[in-house]
């Protein structure tokens, strides 16, 4: 995972210059000397963003951290603690990538909108494409992320393969440390297209927005989702109902575990009482 790792930071510095780069070339304008710049920032921002998204995923599934450490620990108490810890954990896991996407959706946008360019009225225009350029820096790492992603069918299959052969258990020992890696890759790439389709279901909610408005040659002011701090608002009243509906089990998972090592012990700690 170290390795994957440094591969996926050099592939972000990769991609941190050839956009600035790009950027420069293709977006420069004399209407706006400094627009190039503004979108860079929001190319930035979408790099950043899928840094931190593929941060975020290895938190919740990689084996070193407290999470699936927790959930493993839970299982110790038996199935119901265990699927109590794990859907709580699965809910609370969507309150970080929220809270993500609605920072680099504000950032972006705002990023646009003061790039200086503006319409025929003399109204800044730039913020929904500063958006659109976020993503497209999101999606500028794809290519290392989806290679990650095929790390863990053949790692899952070398363990295949291992057991199979009746290899001894130190061989497969070692495949299961590579499955259990290959897990958090696969996952990492769920994760970074969850974020990367959050992004550009902003600029789809625009878009939609703008043909009703030439349709009915009026402007589409009812359900105006197109606004960012209303999409942001919308994400994060959703990310609440998950998040404390994990909080929520969480605390009966944890109470259920107390109880049933209590019921341990005594069991134990009871004479002539055979515990199986």
């Amino acid at each position: 995972m170290a390795i994957l790792q440094k591969g996926y930071s050099v592939t972000i510095v990769l991609a941190v210059l050839t956009f600035g780069g790009s950027t420069r070339w293709l977006l420069y304008t004399e209407q706006a000397p400094s627009a190039w710049l503004n979108f860079a920032l929001c190319g930035l921002v979408g790099i950043i963003t899928a840094y931190v998204f593929v941060w975020i995923t290895k938190y919740y599934t990689d084996y070193k951290h407290e999470p699936v450490r927790t959930l493993a620990l839970s299982s110790s108490t038996g199935h119901g603690t265990n699927i109590i810890a794990g859907v709580s954990l699965g809910l609370e896991s969507t309150a970080l990538p929220v809270l993500v996407i609605s920072v680099s959706i504000i950032s972006a946008f705002w990023l646009g909108h003061t790039s200086g360019l503006v319409d025929e009225t003399g109204s800044p225009n730039g913020g929904l494409f500063g958006t659109a350029v976020a993503t497209m820096g999101m999606l500028s790492t794809a290519a290392y992320i989806l290679t990650m992603d095929m790390f863990g069918p053949i790692a899952d299959n070398a363990g295949g393969i291992v057991e199979m052969s009746q290899q001894p258990e130190s061989v497969r020992e070692i495949t299961d440390v590579l499955d259990a890696v290959g897990n958090t890759t696969k996952a990492t790439t769920k994760g970074f297209a969850i974020g990367s389709a959050a992004l550009a279901s902003f600029l789809l909610f625009s878009a939609y927005m703008d043909e009703v408005a030439s349709f009915a040659n009026e402007s589409f002011k009812q359900v105006d989702i197109a606004i960012p701090e209303v999409f942001v608002g919308g994400l994060l009243g959703s990310m609440l109902i998950f998040l404390f509906s994990a909080w929520a089990c969480s605390a009966v998972g944890r109470t259920a575990q107390e109880v049933v090592k209590e019921v341990r012990r005594q069991f134990i700690e009871r004479p002539g009482i055979m515990v199986g």
